[in-house]
């Protein structure tokens, strides 16, 4: 019986043995199934790999560069004003008597356009002319009597003083009078009458405003980071949307002196007489500042950033392939390139969006 036991334990081991040898081989397999899944599915997602494994061709379309001139703009809103647009108001304040203007009358310098109320100083003119008058009468005896060597000097002296005097105080009243009334300064047209029969007006405050429409000018303000970059007589187009119309003309005035509150510089257009001109009206300034006679130049849309700098993509046969560039300037969409490009090189404008680095391509 002990034999048969013996016999039986190495029978048991070997058994054992036996049964473990298959498991081992089964689960290599298993593993390097699923390494081939695994190494499947990494070769489909590689760039340029389509679902069916063949190679995945991007239509696209290209531009071929040729040197051409390029201009870039400074575009900024800008407005018409006028180079002479006075607000006239009294020189004293008073009481609005009666306004001799309308609105888009034309009117002369010096043409009276209202009159306060200034009859303080009227009356006290009323009240010296007797005065002046007996004074006048005095002074002409005395040089009667002068004449026929009766009297003195002295009393001929003191009648001319006293009737000169008063003479020069009735010639400061009507000057005093004169302060109350609205006088404009310039040859124009009343754009605005900004005074009331009855209402009190003041100088500097209310009055009659008056614009030349013969000295028009478009005016706008530029950033800071603009200064150096235009100057007086840059190529400049002005664009009318209210009435669909341009004018070509050139910067007449570029400030040096930056406002301390909004950071900006004034240019000006001076503008000659044009009736579709106004005051007040809308405009587009387009200065020209810059021109290469010889830029090759891309849409913006298809400079990239990356880690390293700008790139795009061009058509190198039937590859696309990655360049490096360095840009400059850029106006309506379009961007200088300074460095990377040459003359027929084919850039690749629409379908670089998913295009990587030496992927193949169809040029549509």
């Amino acid at each position: 019986m002990k034999r048969l036991i013996i016999l039986l334990v190495p029978a048991m081991i070997l058994a054992s043995c036996g049964d473990k040898k298959p498991d081992k081989a089964a689960e290599l397999t298993n593993l390097k199934k699923e390494r081939a899944d695994i190494d499947a599915k990494i070769k489909m997602l590689e760039p340029g790999k389509t679902d069916s494994g063949a190679v995945k061709v991007t239509p696209v379309s290209v531009a071929v560069m040729q040197p051409a001139v390029f201009n870039a703009n400074v575009e900024v809103q800008s407005q018409i004003v006028g180079d002479e647009n006075i607000l006239a108001t009294p020189q004293s304040p008073g009481v609005v008597k009666s306004i001799l203007a309308t609105t888009g009358e034309k009117v002369s310098k010096g043409q009276v356009l209202a009159v306060l109320d200034a009859s303080t100083v009227e009356h006290q003119i009323d009240a010296m002319g007797p005065q002046l008058a007996l004074l006048k009468s005095v002074y002409e005896k005395q040089q009667n009597l002068w004449a026929q060597n009766i009297g003195t000097e002295v009393q001929l002296m003191t009648a001319k003083a006293n009737y000169e005097a008063t003479e020069r105080q009735i010639a400061a009243l009507k000057t005093q009078k004169d302060l109350f009334r609205v006088v404009s300064p310039i040859s124009g047209t009343v754009d605005a009458v900004n005074l009331k029969i009855g209402e009190a007006a003041a100088p500097g405050m209310n009055g009659v405003r008056v614009v030349s429409y013969d000295k028009l000018k478009a005016e706008a303000s530029l950033g800071e980071n603009y200064l150096g970059k235009v100057k007086q007589g840059d190529p400049v187009t002005l664009a009318l949307p209210d009435i669909n119309d341009s004018i070509n003309t050139t910067l007449s005035y570029v400030s040096q002196a930056v406002d301390p509150v909004s950071r900006a510089f004034i240019v000006q257009v001076r503008l000659s007489n044009n009736n579709k001109l106004h005051p007040n009206m809308a405009c587009i300034m387009k200065i020209s500042n810059y021109k290469n006679p010889n830029a090759l130049v891309v849409p913006v849309a298809v400079i990239q950033k990356t880690s390293k700098g700008t790139m795009l993509y061009i058509a190198d046969g039937n590859i696309a392939k990655s360049v490096p560039v360095t840009t400059g300037r850029n106006s309506n969409g379009m961007v200088e390139i300074l460095l990377g490009l040459k003359p027929g090189d084919r850039v690749i404008t629409s379908g670089f969006e998913e295009l990587d680095n030496g992927q193949q391509v169809t040029i549509q």
